[in-house]
């Protein structure tokens, strides 16, 4: 086997310094997606948690605000495109950080394929209105090859068409609650309040999709050497997009759960529930509106998942750990353009395969949505562990430190009990089939991945000090910043 070359980690030739605040938490809020919860996949949690769809959203929300506190103590310290995997291979090792970057590759590119699935479900239903009925693999086509093209130009147009995209669609979605609550007379809905009908079974397997709902808000740490002030903004970026989009979900929830009662319609059945709510309100002109926004919001999160995929892609392979043309960025654009163009390539082909075989795109949404969660699942654990261990590294661990790792740990459990099951257990029963299979199908690809890497380590011992040199350059960069050091011109090749 031809040994792998090594990359240069310090100039890797990615645009430097050019994304403000706005734009790294547009990031994180295109990959996390808030409009496609409320405008479609509502109805997949509501089937399983019920009346306690509220408190799934709930518990998510403060269970991933500690994820977001671990994730910070690395965050607040230094930045690279490598994202968490970064992060868990500095606190845990390099094995750790493989079990990470393979876990998020598949998470974010899942996430990617689900929300391309909605995308092209939304763009039949709209242009089935004026009589036009192209095939579904042309339209994830157009929606991988557009979101490919702009991850591929330029970062800077990618997350300015992500925040516009997404900030229209939660104004016209907020708007549209508040009338949806008004014509109720904003009654307060005692059946959600004390829970009705829910059992705690449901509100655990609800979970794993509301981690999908959340999946992606850290998705700004993947921007390291492209954000403005990284240190300030990405922390924020993150604590902020996992309280907002909380939030935001938690209310929507609460109006269109409460919108569809004494309707005689099924919010557990509706793929465009709120499209529905509009027609019973008298402004369906405003669901035609937010399906076209909703719409935009879909392929924000294709090209906000495809950005970050990329770019652990691209900071693997800079360690060695991946072909180094995978490591390679665009003399001119400034972007990882081989490693987007596999991302993207990889988006289209799952969605479009399952498409061959008549699966529906709704059930595509939930069975790619369910498999990309155990990704995130187990990124959000690892970091949760990792960030006392370097604490303690670096002489920074403090009591309360150990705590929000307990309780990120512990919050991230409940979801992973749900989606698993207790044999025997009526509060986590095992779930319907196919999703009792995700987990060991999860399982089944880490162990390979996993063997992959112990493969590579053998035939070349080298790889892990690779690893560990590139990490610890990026740290070493925020933690010893020298003005006086000029960094030479970015080369577009692989140093040998």
């Amino acid at each position: 086997m031809t040994k792998k070359k090594q990359i240069n980690h310090t100039n890797n030739g990615l645009k430097p310094d050019c994304l403000p605040f706005g734009e790294v938490l547009a990031q994180s809020m295109a990959v996390l997606a808030p409009t496609t919860i409320p405008a479609s996949n509502l109805g997949l949690i509501v089937a399983l948690s019920g009346n306690g769809t509220w408190l799934s959203f709930a518990i998510g929300m403060i269970g991933l605000v500690f994820v977001s506190i671990n994730i910070n103590q690395f965050a607040s310290r230094s930045a690279s495109p490598g994202s968490l995997y970064s992060y868990i291979a500095k606190g845990l090792g390099p094995t750790a950080g493989v079990i990470c970057g393979w876990s998020l590759v598949l998470a974010y590119l899942f996430t990617g394929m689900s929300v391309l699935c909605g995308f092209a479900n939304f763009s039949d239903a709209l242009l089935g209105h004026v009589g036009i009925h192209p095939s579904t693999i042309t339209i994830l086509a157009i929606g991988a090859g557009v979101a490919w093209y702009a991850a591929y130009r330029d970062i800077q147009l990618s997350a300015m068409a992500m925040l516009w995209m997404e900030a229209i669609s939660l104004v016209l979605i907020a708007t549209l609650g508040i009338v949806i609550w008004a014509h109720k007379g904003f009654v307060i809905d005692m059946s959600q309040l004390t829970l009705k009908g829910t059992t705690p079974g449901g509100v655990a397997m609800g979970l794993v999709l509301v981690v999908f709902g959340f999946s992606g808000f850290e998705s700004a740490t993947s921007l390291g050497d492209e954000a403005k002030n990284p240190l300030k903004s990405i922390p924020r970026a993150v604590m902020g997009s996992a309280i907002l989009a909380g939030l935001f979900f938690i209310s929507m929830t609460y109006i269109e759960v409460l919108g569809f009662s004494g309707t005689g319609a099924s919010l557990a059945e509706s793929e465009a529930p709120l499209g529905f709510l509009s027609q019973q309100v008298g402004m369906g002109w405003l669901g035609e509106l937010i399906a076209i926004s909703a719409l935009f919001s879909f392929f924000a999160c294709v090209l906000g998942s495809i950005n970050p995929a990329a770019r652990v892609f691209f900071t693997m392979a800079r360690h060695g750990l991946f072909p180094s043309s995978l490591g390679l960025a665009h003399s001119s654009n400034k972007t990882p353009h081989v490693a987007i163009t596999m991302s993207s390539l990889i988006v289209f082909l799952v969605p479009a395969s399952m498409s061959l075989f008549h699966v529906k795109l709704f059930d595509c949404m939930g069975y790619l949505g369910a498999i990309c969660t155990y990704g995130f699942l187990t990124v959000y654990i690892l970091i949760s562990i990792a960030a006392p261990v370097y604490l303690h590294k670096i002489g920074k661990l403090r009591p309360l430190d150990v705590v929000f790792s307990i309780l990120g740990v512990g919050f991230m459990a409940i979801p992973v009990m749900g989606s698993v099951g207790i044999p025997g257990s009526n509060i986590f029963p095992a779930p319907e089939a196919p999703y009792d299979a995700f987990p060991y199908l999860f399982l089944l690809y880490l162990v390979t991945t996993c063997g992959w890497f112990v493969m590579q380590r053998l035939r070349s011992p080298d790889i892990v000090r690779s690893m560990e040199n590139g990490i610890e350059e990026i740290h070493a960069r925020f933690a010893t910043p020298n003005p006086a050091v000029v960094p030479s011109p970015v080369a577009d090749e692989p140093q040998p």
